[in-house]
């Protein structure tokens, strides 16, 4: 009897932006549940620094997908596994691994779309669509821990993240403790890793911790460090308007590349979803009440332009048109969502709520 052919596990996190990418994939590449364990890593207590998780990804990210390589070994050995921890490459891996041309350790029967561009214009666009949205300066992760640009806001935001942070701040303490202690032996490039990261989160912790305190009421050292948040937080989401710019004149419409949907279109999914939740925007929002939402937190006066049909782009989309004016225009960026969130991998994703 021959073996099971060993599954592939996706290593994420459900609140985790990058993670959704590939999960977007494996909904529009029809994976089986069979095919793929979905392993979930708890980001809020650190589990991704744990040395269990740091031999899969040593920069402790999700997502991390571990695929298995069938006989690299020996007739004795059935399989070899490795892990892959780019977010681009686990999607590009992914799109290759099940196709029309090769079902190779594949089950499911539904259909398998390419998602890679068609043609070589075609793919330096997408390319720099994906290059775009994993720039320093789209940054969501950031934003999400600077989405506070007033004292006020930093309260509100302190509610949510303070339990957060101090959780990843407690078990990286923890390690290091246990590594000095030799209760747990790790190398000196882990232990800096860990070192790394926690003055990393310490200093969210201490701003955070301090959120409810008046300017007067704090240090000199904390009031320089509260001030230092709200400058870069602006500075940050000021950054942010060139990227929605950038985005909204080079995306085709109603997806990246126009009427097929392709690779970068589950990158910009996710990547607008976050920033979309960031904003107060909710799945139920359609695109233009969504980039309304976007325009508004950005702030300043900012808006994109809205040169695109709304009749083409759900034509194109496969969207009913009922009720839509000739001459009714909107940006790309709202065609955009409203083409993807009908899709079903959007509403597994996102179905119960923006992350």
């Amino acid at each position: 009897m021959s073996q099971p052919v060993p599954k592939a596990a996706l290593y994420y996190s459900p609140a985790s932006i990058w993670a959704s990418v590939p999960l977007l994939a494996l909904e529009e590449k029809g994976y089986g549940s069979d095919e793929v364990d979905l392993k979930e890593v708890n980001l809020a207590t650190g589990e991704n620094f744990r040395p269990s998780y740091l031999r899969l990804n040593p920069a402790g990210t999700v997502p991390t997908l571990v695929v298995p390589l069938q006989k690299t070994l020996s007739p004795e050995i059935e399989s070899r596994y490795k892990a892959i921890q780019d977010t681009k490459a686990i999607v590009e891996f992914l799109d290759k691994s099940r196709s029309a041309q090769s079902r190779t350790h594949t089950t499911s029967t539904a259909p398998s779309p390419s998602l890679a561009p068609a043609t070589i214009a075609f793919n330096v666009v997408s390319g720099q669509i994906i290059e775009l949205l994993h720039s320093h300066g789209a940054d969501p992760n950031a934003l999400f821990y600077m989405n506070a640009r007033t004292e006020g806001e930093l309260k509100e935001l302190a509610k949510t993240l303070l339990p957060f942070v101090s959780g990843r701040r407690e078990t990286l303490s923890k390690l290091l403790a246990d590594s000095d202690s030799g209760a747990l032996h790790v190398s000196e490039k882990t232990k800096a890793f860990w070192q790394v990261k926690l003055i990393a989160t310490d200093k969210f912790v201490q701003v955070y911790q301090d959120a409810e305190k008046s300017e007067g009421a704090l240090s000199d050292e904390a009031r320089q460090a509260r001030q230092e948040y709200l400058r870069s937080a602006k500075a940050a989401w000021i950054a942010l308007k060139d990227v929605l710019s950038a985005l909204n004149k080079e995306v085709i419409g109603p997806f990246v590349l126009g009427d097929q949907l392709s690779v970068a279109d589950l990158h910009l999914a996710a990547w607008l979803a976050r920033i979309a939740s960031l904003s107060g925007a909710s799945a139920s929002d359609d695109g233009n009440a969504a980039v309304a939402k976007i325009e508004a937190h950005v702030g300043d006066g900012f808006s994109l332009d809205r040169e695109f049909s709304v009749a083409e782009a759900r034509r194109r989309a496969g969207i009913p048109v009922t009720g839509v004016e000739p001459t009714e225009r909107q940006s790309k960026l709202a065609a955009f969502w409203d083409a993807v969130k009908e899709r079903p991998s959007w509403k597994k994703v996102y179905g119960e709520g923006l992350h």
